[in-house]
């Protein structure tokens, strides 16, 4: 099974969009590396959400490009300071499944399942970028496979 975690794009601020919406750069990015994700034959079965207006987009934007059999889901737990424990308990090591959510909530459940604990950041995400995460054959271990970024350096 393969984890791919994405942060939403670049949002609008509340001043222009209560809802935070994606800004145009955010969707050309988002657009971009969903491409770049279908050129190199990323399969996902599914796309789960957090719900929020930029997570939303950001998946809508994914699915249309990669295709999910299973679609887009909405799901709890993906908010920016929610418990990782609760999803890192529910993760099914039978699907190839991308989560879309938020800041730190995404670091903190990339570190979590890394090292077990929240407080050892082991990755720096960037709005629109793919972490896949899969488990070491060997030892059963969560290991950072690859990562997707809008931008180097």
């Amino acid at each position: 099974m393969a984890l791919f975690l994405l942060q939403h794009g670049k949002s609008l601020s509340k001043d222009k969009d209560p809802n935070k919406g994606l800004s145009e750069a955010g969707i050309d990015e988002t657009e971009r590396i969903a491409q770049v994700a279908k050129g190199y034959g990323v399969h996902v079965s599914s796309i789960a959400h957090s719900g929020k207006t930029r997570a939303r987009q950001t998946a809508d934007i994914f699915a249309s490009a990669l295709k999910p059999e299973g679609g887009l889901q909405e799901i709890s737990g993906l908010n920016p300071l929610d418990d990782v424990t609760a999803v890192s308990d529910s993760l099914d090591s039978t699907e190839d499944r991308m989560l879309v959510g938020h800041l730190p909530f995404m670091e903190r459940l990339t570190a979590y399942l890394i090292t077990g604990s929240i407080e050892r950041p082991v990755f720096k995400f960037q709005n629109s970028g793919i972490v896949c995460l899969d488990t070491d054959p060997a030892t059963g271990s969560w290991v950072i496979k690859w990562a997707l970024m809008p931008h180097i350096g």
